[in-house]
């Protein structure tokens, strides 16, 4: 099963409605939000972090950046850092590494989302490839990862 496949099952057991776009072939969020034409802000990038020795998929909209200091402190954290490829691509192994969607909690991870992704009514994102995106809610989003809202990303 691929990641879309994945997604796109849970979606339909839950009862969210989705849209599925392809675009050429491109690897930051922003050069998707470009070819997709879409404002970056609604597209949501996943980065991946060591917060006090557990993985976790941080999830910001595409111009921004993570703030460590600020993620720290936001979760009350020891010890936080950008996670090496090799502590993750073993979790995502229906994923090209770096297309992982914001809904890892269907991996196991949990996820924190940056509070500047929730004032949009809906989110853009990969949807396990650097080929497709993937159209969600912003409210279903939340109804169906729960993610630990909090405010750790700067503007580029």
């Amino acid at each position: 099963m691929t990641c879309r496949e994945r997604l796109e099952r849970y979606f339909r057991e839950n009862g969210v409605k989705y849209q599925v776009q392809s675009h050429p072939e491109v690897y930051t969020a922003q050069e998707v939000a470009a070819v997709e034409h879409i404002p970056g802000r609604l597209m949501a990038k996943v980065v991946m972090a060591m917060i006090d020795g557990a993985l976790t998929a941080l999830v910001l909209p595409a111009p921004h950046r993570v703030e460590m200091p600020k993620l720290k402190a936001a979760l009350g954290a020891k010890d936080a850092r950008l996670a090496r490829e090799q502590e993750f691509a073993n979790v995502f192994t229906d994923c090209e590494v770096g297309a992982m969607p914001p809904f890892a909690n269907l991996y196991q991870v949990p996820v924190v989302a940056d509070r500047a992704l929730t004032e949009d009514p809906a989110i853009v994102f990969n949807a396990g490839s650097h080929r497709e995106t993937m159209t969600v809610a912003a409210a279903d989003f939340a109804r169906l990862v729960s993610p630990k809202v909090a405010e750790f990303s700067v503007p580029r």
